[in-house]
């Protein structure tokens, strides 16, 4: 298995992810710079956390017009799944992947905590190493992490079964509590918790682990 992570400038969560992919699901991990303009032959790609461009504009705007995501769009289309944490959670809404948007937390602060969880849907490849309505702990940290999307795009997520994530205890105004969310055909998940900061005890916690080992387990 080959994986990439993309480093943008302000990233500051690539070599996290680099490390639990590599650790986790024994894979190469190729570390790709967004002026490049080709990921190669990969089989999963990772979108970091981090404050591309300063957040400039928007969080996400100018990363996600990146010549990278070109490639990017184009593999996630084929199907080779993509994950985008915090940061890159928004990346991948600016670019249109998923749907909504992230805005200003509701309380206008920074929020960097441990973060209540319960796995809304375990139909994808990265979330099926837990069991749908199970509570889980993965730690948050963002300004920028309160998701919206209109009424009739939340029906849609909550119809087709795409909210991955839901907080217990909403840290940021996210509409309907939501913490990740998935696109029509799965394999593209975003969300703002760090699954990379929870992969060992030593981090405070080993539920994010389970998410890179649910997705091996898929990938065979």
């Amino acid at each position: 298995m080959r994986a990439a992570v993309i480093t943008f400038p302000g990233s500051n969560c690539d070599r996290d992810l680099a490390v639990a992919f590599e650790r986790i699901l024994s894979c190469r991990v190729e570390r790709v710079w967004h002026r490049d303009r080709d990921l190669g032959d990969v089989d999963l790609i990772g979108v970091p956390g981090g404050f591309s461009y300063g957040d400039f504009l928007r969080c996400g705007a100018i990363a996600a017009r990146s010549p990278i995501m070109a490639d990017l769009l184009r593999k996630a289309e084929a199907g080779v799944p993509v994950l985008g944490i915090c940061n890159g959670f928004q990346i991948l809404t600016e670019c249109g992947l998923l749907p909504g948007a992230l805005i200003r937390n509701r309380g206008l602060s920074f929020v960097c905590r441990p973060a209540g969880l319960e796995v809304a849907s375990d139909r994808s490849p990265f979330t099926s190493g837990y069991r749908r309505g199970e509570r889980i702990t993965l730690p948050v940290a963002h300004h920028d992490g309160n998701y919206v999307i209109d009424p009739d795009g939340l029906s849609r997520l909550e119809d087709e079964d795409r909210i991955a994530f839901r907080y217990l205890d909403n840290p940021n105004g996210s509409t309907a509590d939501i913490a990740g969310v998935l696109n029509r055909r799965r394999n593209v998940l975003g969300l703002m918790p760090h699954p990379e900061r929870a992969i060992e005890p030593a981090l405070g916690g080993g539920d994010g682990k389970r998410m890179f080992e649910g997705f091996m387990e898929v990938a065979g």
